[in-house]
């Protein structure tokens, strides 16, 4: 068994770690919703992290608005990755799955990201600054919860509030339902007066966004500092891609899921590796088996959630992954 103490940093870890996941599955739950399937997360979230750090380093000011400055280019790089995107899937309309894996290859470890980092001065380099752990209210010494809940990052906190508005923004606002109405019948919203384009070409530039947020949140919080290679994001963006499917395309779902995925890639991991537990087998201590488990649970997660009496259940959108093409009238 996991002691008190244990469990409180394995949930605090759960937190830091599920951030940049759920950053990233947000802005995929965006995208998908409106008919688009952006596998180009893992590149956004890469480009995202390279160009956070590379802000912190370079803009003037308090540490405050120089964190600020590198959040939002972060997003901005996010957001001009996703437009390549948007461009060859809504207006070309090329095959998503090929355009998002472009991209990804483009930007992973050996290609844009590197290319930046290294161009930039950026290897090796210590974080001029960074994002730390807030104590909230003066309540992160409050006993269990104070750790877990009252001592993140600015970042975590924002995370929350991502979520309960794109929660809200899908279900109780116009345009959500109408986003909603182009991921399921393009063709029906486009007779109602949608610009199914532009619904389209929005939602994937607010995805890939967020998911240069969720890249930022290694380069400026987890891990301050920016090194080549995959390794940096670790495979969080198809993390987060799979988060929205057995999440069901729900907001609030997303982020359960997210910290979820982030106990199994940080704290308990290093929880387990750090300590003696007589009752688990020697194989399941491995740091092979560890770093696989988040990827390991993804597979069963999703043989699970194909089978029959979940697809019933799952509430895909009916034209993802379907280009529109306007019929002539």
């Amino acid at each position: 068994m996991i002691n008190h103490s244990l469990l409180v940093i394995v949930l605090a870890q759960a937190l830091t770690y599920g951030t940049p996941i759920l950053f990233a599955a947000l802005g995929e739950l965006l995208a998908e919703r409106s008919g688009v399937l952006n596998l180009g997360v893992e590149g956004m979230m890469l480009v995202g992290a390279v160009m956070g750090f590379w802000a912190v380093q370079r803009a003037p000011g308090p540490a405050w608005l120089v964190l600020l400055l590198a959040v939002l280019t972060a997003a901005f790089a996010g957001l001009l990755m996703a437009l390549i995107h948007a461009f060859l899937v809504v207006t070309l309309r090329a095959s998503q799955i090929v355009s998002g894996l472009a991209l990804t290859i483009f930007a992973g470890g050996l290609g844009l990201s590197s290319y930046l980092g290294n161009d930039l001065g950026l290897a090796d380099v210590p974080a001029k600054h960074q994002l730390g752990e807030i104590d909230v209210f003066g309540l992160k010494n409050t006993s269990f919860v104070g750790p877990i809940l009252f001592d993140q990052s600015a970042l975590v906190y924002a995370a929350w509030g991502v979520t309960i508005l794109v929660a809200l923004y899908l279900a109780r606002t116009r345009f959500g339902l109408n986003v909603r109405a182009v991921g399921e019948s393009p063709a029906a919203a486009d007779s109602m007066g949608i610009n199914v384009a532009a619904y389209r070409y929005a939602h994937v530039l607010a995805g890939g966004a967020l998911a240069g947020v969720g890249g930022a949140c290694y380069t400026l919080s987890i891990t301050p500092g920016w090194t080549a290679g995959d390794s940096l994001v670790g495979g969080a963006g198809w993390i987060a891609i799979a988060l929205v499917i057995f999440s069901f395309w729900r907001a609030e779902l997303c982020l359960i899921g997210a910290y979820l995925f982030g106990a199994l890639s940080g704290g308990l991991p290093a929880a387990i590796q750090a300590h003696s537990y007589p009752g688990i087998p020697t194989f399941f201590k491995t740091p092979e088996f560890l770093n696989a488990l988040p990827y390991l649970v993804t597979v069963i997660v999703l043989v699970i959630i194909a089978t029959g009496w979940a697809k019933r259940r799952l509430g895909a959108p009916a034209a993802l992954g379907v280009p529109y093409v306007r019929e002539e009238r």
